[in-house]
């Protein structure tokens, strides 16, 4: 007798209720990876983009060590938020490097300043 003659009533395969879910730290660790990615690449929020993908990187580490339990799923979205996180701290330590070093060179500020003073002048 196959499952489909049998009658609605004498059926004793239910589905599964228990759904793994998502693991929301993972979720969060891509969402600011993603927002501080973005943040560094526009170079005036930089530091915020800083802080987000620190808080990005501790958000995945937490993703990862959840997506362990049973019945908890995001191993790939914790990842993926770790590496986006962990490319705008980059991106924003390497931008901070680079404009400390630039305004701390002072050759660097007076050529900055004078082309800042001849297009001032050429705007009039």
């Amino acid at each position: 007798m196959t499952a489909a003659s049998e009658p609605a009533g004498s059926r004793t395969h239910r589905a599964s209720t228990t759904a793994a879910k998502t693991s929301a730290a993972a979720t969060f660790a891509l969402v600011f990876g993603v927002a501080g990615l973005l943040s560094v690449l526009t170079a005036i929020l930089a530091w915020i983009g800083l802080v987000l993908g620190i808080i990005g990187i501790i958000l995945g580490i937490v993703g990862l060590k959840m997506a362990r339990r049973p019945g908890v799923t995001g191993r790939g979205v914790a990842i993926g938020g770790l590496v986006l996180s962990i490319l705008a701290v980059l991106i924003g330590l390497g931008l901070a490097a680079g404009i400390t070093t630039f305004v701390n060179n002072d050759s660097a500020v007076d050529r900055l300043q004078q082309q800042v003073d001849d297009l001032r002048d050429k705007l009039d």
